[in-house]
Protein backbone atom coordinates (compact mmCIF):
# COMPACT_ATOMS: atom_id res chain seq x y z
CA UNK A 1 0.00 0.00 0.00
CA UNK A 2 2.73 1.83 1.00
CA UNK A 3 4.63 1.71 -2.57
CA UNK A 4 0.94 3.20 -4.39
CA UNK A 5 1.04 6.02 -2.17
CA UNK A 6 4.45 6.87 -2.90
CA UNK A 7 4.17 6.46 -6.52
CA UNK A 8 0.52 8.76 -6.55
CA UNK A 9 3.03 11.27 -4.47
CA UNK A 10 5.38 11.37 -7.04
CA UNK A 11 3.23 11.72 -10.15
CA UNK A 12 0.77 13.98 -8.64
CA UNK A 13 2.61 17.39 -9.67
CA UNK A 14 2.39 15.88 -13.29
CA UNK A 15 -1.09 14.56 -13.23
CA UNK A 16 -2.88 17.35 -11.38
CA UNK A 17 -0.44 20.98 -10.52
CA UNK A 18 -1.77 22.47 -7.65
CA UNK A 19 -1.68 26.21 -8.58
CA UNK A 20 -2.61 26.44 -12.11
CA UNK A 21 -4.33 29.25 -11.26
CA UNK A 22 -1.98 30.90 -9.74
CA UNK A 23 -1.77 35.23 -9.73
CA UNK A 24 0.88 34.84 -11.97
CA UNK A 25 -1.49 32.94 -14.40
CA UNK A 26 -4.17 35.14 -14.23
CA UNK A 27 -1.72 38.41 -14.12
CA UNK A 28 -0.93 37.15 -17.43
CA UNK A 29 -4.14 36.48 -18.50
CA UNK A 30 -5.35 40.21 -17.87
CA UNK A 31 -1.79 41.08 -19.50
CA UNK A 32 -2.88 39.42 -22.53
CA UNK A 33 -6.38 40.51 -22.80
CA UNK A 34 -5.10 43.93 -22.16
CA UNK A 35 -2.31 43.85 -25.44
CA UNK A 36 -5.18 42.36 -28.17
CA UNK A 37 -8.04 45.23 -26.46
CA UNK A 38 -5.18 47.75 -26.99
CA UNK A 39 -4.44 46.24 -30.87
CA UNK A 40 -7.58 45.55 -31.72
CA UNK A 41 -9.67 48.58 -30.51
CA UNK A 42 -7.64 51.10 -32.92
CA UNK A 43 -8.56 49.14 -35.78
CA UNK A 44 -11.87 48.72 -35.14
CA UNK A 45 -12.59 52.67 -34.32
CA UNK A 46 -10.38 53.05 -37.62
CA UNK A 47 -12.73 51.19 -39.58
CA UNK A 48 -15.97 52.53 -38.30
CA UNK A 49 -14.66 56.46 -38.67
CA UNK A 50 -13.97 55.30 -42.48
CA UNK A 51 -17.27 53.47 -43.01
CA UNK A 52 -18.99 56.92 -41.62
CA UNK A 53 -16.93 59.07 -43.43
CA UNK A 54 -17.91 57.35 -46.61
CA UNK A 55 -21.55 57.02 -45.95
CA UNK A 56 -21.50 60.74 -46.10
CA UNK A 57 -19.17 61.18 -49.02
CA UNK A 58 -21.59 59.17 -50.82
CA UNK A 59 -24.53 60.79 -49.74
CA UNK A 60 -22.75 64.02 -50.61
CA UNK A 61 -22.04 63.18 -54.07
CA UNK A 62 -24.97 61.80 -54.73
CA UNK A 63 -26.29 65.27 -53.66
CA UNK A 64 -23.99 66.89 -56.29
CA UNK A 65 -25.09 65.15 -59.09
CA UNK A 66 -28.34 65.50 -58.44
CA UNK A 67 -27.70 69.23 -58.47
CA UNK A 68 -26.05 69.34 -61.37
CA UNK A 69 -28.55 67.40 -63.13
CA UNK A 70 -31.09 70.33 -61.51
CA UNK A 71 -28.63 72.87 -62.89
CA UNK A 72 -28.53 71.74 -66.52
CA UNK A 73 -32.21 71.56 -66.46
CA UNK A 74 -32.75 75.28 -65.48
CA UNK A 75 -30.07 75.97 -67.68
CA UNK A 76 -31.87 74.86 -70.23
CA UNK A 77 -35.34 76.44 -69.42
CA UNK A 78 -33.47 79.96 -69.11
CA UNK A 79 -32.46 79.55 -72.69
CA UNK A 80 -35.76 78.32 -73.76
CA UNK A 81 -37.35 81.27 -71.70
CA UNK A 82 -34.68 83.94 -73.47
CA UNK A 83 -34.99 82.27 -76.86
CA UNK A 84 -38.89 82.84 -76.85
CA UNK A 85 -38.15 86.76 -75.42
CA UNK A 86 -35.86 87.49 -77.97
CA UNK A 87 -38.61 85.89 -80.60
CA UNK A 88 -41.51 87.46 -79.22
CA UNK A 89 -39.41 90.94 -79.15
CA UNK A 90 -38.80 90.86 -82.54
CA UNK A 91 -42.43 90.15 -83.59
CA UNK A 92 -44.27 93.05 -81.92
Amino acid sequence: MSDKLDILEETQHIISPEDSMGPIFLRNVFVGIFLVLVIVFPKIFINTQIYFKSREISTLSHEHDALLEENRLIRAKVESMKYKNQVLDTLF
